[in-house]
């Protein structure tokens, strides 16, 4: 069995003269979560469309779970696990029902009751899906996703219309997909999601794929300047000419290019003169800022 996934060379997608996906390659390995970030209308969703084999390519290769996404047949599908972005399911099932309705389309299900606590829904079991909250109906949207116990799972815009709480809820039961073995292509335009979630992201960007790597590394990501800021007590010496910028409140902010060189120099002076900041703090350039740099502060459709 084949350690990749999904592979996509060349991949093309025209509606008329616009071209919504621009000749984008990518890999996904066996047992990761891979994050494809970009604002809406960058062209995530229509290449998800294509890899679940509910869209014809325009041009270029596609390969998931060793078939073409064009000629994918049911058993194929089968190895399919989809949470879109929104669905509709009978609002008078109970959870239980619902999970064994589509368990049922399955040969080899995975047990509901399984599926259930395994999407953190055990006590909700028996209640109908018209009473679930907004963010328990996203649970069960993912529990009817595993309920086929697919190798891959596409999850598109999982956690769009959620407030803040929600979205961590949701956060912790995809995380927990991992540990299933499960094989996870999301797509997102939230960076704390994808840096959240993703073993890798691809930022697309106008139909493109304009970065990918780690969130740690992507675009450079680990080599741009670090941010140090410290306030110094009231009785502290001058410091030095780091290049530091003083602010508003009082505090310094120095970029680095080097932090660990230059914490140990700040860090350094202020201990030979006997005294400690108030506040001291590192920080990278966040996935966001590296996003907007890419995008342009847009990226969407062309």
């Amino acid at each position: 069995m084949t350690d990749t996934v999904v592979e996509v060379e060349g991949l093309r997608k025209s509606y008329g003269e616009v071209e919504a996906v621009r000749g984008i390659d990518l890999r996904v390995e066996r047992g990761e979560t891979f994050a494809l970030l970009g604002p809406n209308g960058a062209g995530k969703t229509t290449v998800v469309e294509i890899l679940e084999g509910y869209r014809a390519r325009s041009a270029g290769d596609a390969d998931v779970l060793g078939c073409d996404p064009d000629h994918g047949d049911p058993a194929w599908r089968a190895r399919l696990g989809i949470v879109l972005q929104s669905t509709g399911v009978d609002p008078f099932l109970t959870v239980r029902e619902t999970v064994e309705l589509y368990g049922g389309y399955y040969p080899r299900p995975r047990p509901a009751d399984e599926v259930i606590g395994l999407v953190g829904l055990g006590e909700k079991a028996d209640e109908r899906v018209r009473r679930l909250s907004g963010g328990q109906q996203r649970r069960l949207d993912v529990a009817i996703a595993l309920a086929g116990d697919p190798e891959l799972l596409f999850l598109d815009e999982p956690t769009t219309g959620f407030d803040p709480g929600a979205r961590r809820s949701a956060w912790e039961m995809i995380g927990g997909l991992a540990a299933l073995g499960k094989t996870v292509f999301l797509t997102t335009h939230f960076m704390d999601e994808a840096q959240t979630l993703a073993d890798r992201v691809a930022v697309m960007a106008r139909g493109e794929i304009v970065a990918e790597g780690t969130p740690a590394t992507i675009a450079g990501r680990d080599r741009m300047f670090a941010r140090i800021r410290y306030r110094l007590p009231a009785d502290a010496p001058t410091p030095p000419e780091w290049g530091q910028e003083a602010l508003p409140d009082g505090s310094y902010l120095l970029r680095a290019e080097d932090p660990t060189a230059m914490v140990n120099e700040v860090t350094g002076w202020a201990l030979e003169r006997g005294f400690s900041f108030e506040g001291f703090e590192v920080t990278q350039p966040s996935l966001e800022e590296v996003y907007l740099d890419l995008t342009g502060g847009d990226g969407g459709a062309p």
